[in-house]
């Protein structure tokens, strides 16, 4: 469903709406739907520790922030091409989740040097009609998404997916409507060539973000991130069919390296609990006493006294 973003995206673009619009419009919308759908059925799930609020807002800053760098961009580069750039997000966010203390082998480095040939090649002298500001920009937006998404994997350890999904979305429209209205042309009418793409865009990033982060509590924001392989395969494929788009030799060659960096990435193996007491953000956790492991007395523990609770 990501993978349809920057599809929707560009034909929203085209049909007239401003991409400031574009993604305040969907992102609103997305936020305003999570909304409904658990005040109507899941009431309880709008509670949130305070820490875990903070974490949410300041994960949905960042990645508000990057929608507007994303879909700028999107405005000024083809969708495959935005999308390839956009992609290397699975290597930004294993420097991150190693910094918040979980560790990689070798092959997430051989991954990182490999893309940096990838990213010549698509965007390099060779290249036809690259906006090189565009390519910026999509590069930019992918290190903030990857920046978001071990913030949220930290929050995710103690609170519900679709809770966390709210207020993430709730902070990125926060960040995206004040710009919109600032610095965007004025709409005064929607164009008709932009609703239905507008529409289809809000549908896919509720279901996307329910599905992404619902994923990030099970598998771990590094293999979530991972997945985007095959969000790059969708975008390049319908690009090319739905857009017309098309790439040159050295572009493919870019887009072939890029999935080996990758794939490569993908074969790291990493710790999937969180490191108590290490990581940068560490101190996104609820103030509440430890939950031992099955079996373990709390007088096992240094610093513990046995009712559990810190001396």
């Amino acid at each position: 469903m990501i993978g349809l973003a920057p599809i929707f995206g560009k034909q929203a673009i085209g049909g007239g709406l401003p991409p400031l619009a574009v993604v305040a419009a969907r992102t609103a919308g997305a936020s305003l739907l999570v909304f409904i759908a658990i005040l109507l059925f899941r009431r309880r799930l709008l509670y949130i520790f305070p820490l875990g609020l903070v974490g949410c807002f300041l994960a949905g800053g960042l990645n508000g922030a990057g929608s507007l760098l994303y879909y700028s961009g999107l405005a000024r580069v083809d969708a495959g091409l935005g999308q390839l750039l956009f992609s290397l997000h699975p290597i930004f966010v294993a420097m991150f989740v190693y910094l918040d203390g979980q560790r990689h082998s070798r092959l997430t480095i051989a991954g990182l040097l490999l893309s940096l040939p990838a990213v010549y090649l698509l965007t390099g002298p060779d290249s036809i009609h690259v906006d090189l500001r565009g390519a910026a920009m999509m590069l930019g937006a992918g290190l903030l998404y990857a920046l978001h998404i071990p913030i949220n994997q930290r929050v995710l350890y103690e609170a519900p997916a679709p809770t966390v999904t709210l207020y993430t979305l709730l902070a990125m429209s926060i960040v995206v409507i004040p710009a919109f209205l600032a610095f965007s042309p004025p709409v005064h009418d929607l164009p008709q060539e932009a609703l239905r793409p507008v529409l289809a865009l809000t549908a896919v990033t509720f279901l996307s973000r329910l599905a992404l982060f619902a994923g990030v509590k099970s598998i771990g924001g590094m293999q979530a991130s991972l997945l985007g392989l095959a969000e790059l395969l969708v975008a390049v494929s319908l690009a090319q069919v739905w857009l017309g788009e098309s790439l040159v030799t050295s572009q493919w060659a870019g887009a072939l390296l890029m999935a080996i960096a990758l794939v490569l990435a993908g074969r790291d193996r990493l710790q999937t609990t969180p490191n108590p007491g290490r990581g940068w953000l560490y101190w996104l956790r609820p103030p509440l006493p430890a939950i031992l492991p099955s079996g373990t007395e709390a007088s096992e523990l240094p610093g513990e006294n046995p009712s559990g609770l810190p001396r």
